[in-house]
């Protein structure tokens, strides 16, 4: 009887790393990967891992160094080619610092190329902010969740900087609790094709002045998010997956 062929080895973890990828490059990873290698996940020599870096497509390597404080990879084969990842640009009032980092790990999972803390007249949570640590949760939200691209994690910036700094290709939705149930959901079918930017504010609200201010932008759209009340990392996921689900990648092919 002819011989079976050999089971492909199914790779499930995947790590993030800053290096060019390609076919016998070498990769040294950092004290803290290699430390998440060795003593997390207790790889031995020959285990085989994949590894992206948002440029360069996703790579099948395996260990071939394992010393005090480093681990050595080689890489071996390409298993997917880079796509482009999501393009939406949140813009968000930030939160304490646990719901922050849900925060963060959600905008990976739900398509956002670019996270933008917004600080409002009512934020709260301004000074919880670490682009360092919202880097690191949404490096591990794309690490677990087969992304392909780690979204830009921007710089604290108040509400009018971020507006005015706004590329104009860019049209905004902001979820506006004051908004009519229902409202600026049909507008949202009019956005098809165009490059979106959503706005949501402090778990007060946006104050009057910065309502109107909003209201009187050019082509901006004011979405409601029903009749309850959302905290602002519920508000991220329910957005998202709206406009996901009319704009984005969720929505079915003509």
């Amino acid at each position: 009887m002819p011989r079976s062929a050999p089971a492909v080895q199914k790779i499930s973890q995947r790590l993030h790393v800053v290096q060019d990828l390609a076919s016998g490059q070498t990769v040294s990873l950092d004290d803290k990967q290699a430390h998440y290698l060795k003593n997390v996940l207790r790889l031995d020599m020959g285990a085989q891992l994949l590894l992206f870096n948002g440029r360069d497509g996703e790579w099948r390597a395996r260990v071939t160094e394992i010393g005090k404080k480093h681990v050595q990879l080689a890489v071996d084969e390409q298993t997917r080619a880079q796509d482009s990842g999501g393009d939406i640009w949140l813009l968000v009032a930030p939160v304490k610092r646990e719901r922050l980092d849900y925060l963060a790990q959600k905008a990976t999972e739900m398509g956002v190329g670019k996270l933008v803390p917004v600080i409002t007249a009512r934020t709260q949570g301004g000074k919880a902010v670490k682009q360092d640590r919202l880097s690191a949760n949404a490096v591990e939200a794309a690490e677990q969740c087969n992304i392909m691209r780690v979204p830009e994690i921007a710089a604290p910036i108040n509400l009018v900087e971020a507006l005015a700094d706004l590329p104009s290709d860019r049209r905004l939705i902001f979820c506006d609790e004051e908004a009519v149930n229902g409202e600026g959901i049909p507008a949202l079918d009019a956005l098809h094709g165009d490059r979106l930017a959503l706005l949501i504010g402090p778990e007060g609200g946006f104050d009057a002045a910065e309502r109107a201010m909003l209201r009187a932008r050019d082509g901006v759209v004011s979405l409601s998010l029903g009749p309850r009340i959302l905290r602002t990392d519920t508000a991220v996921v329910a957005a998202l997956a709206l406009i996901q689900s009319r704009l984005g990648d969720w929505r079915q092919a003509p």
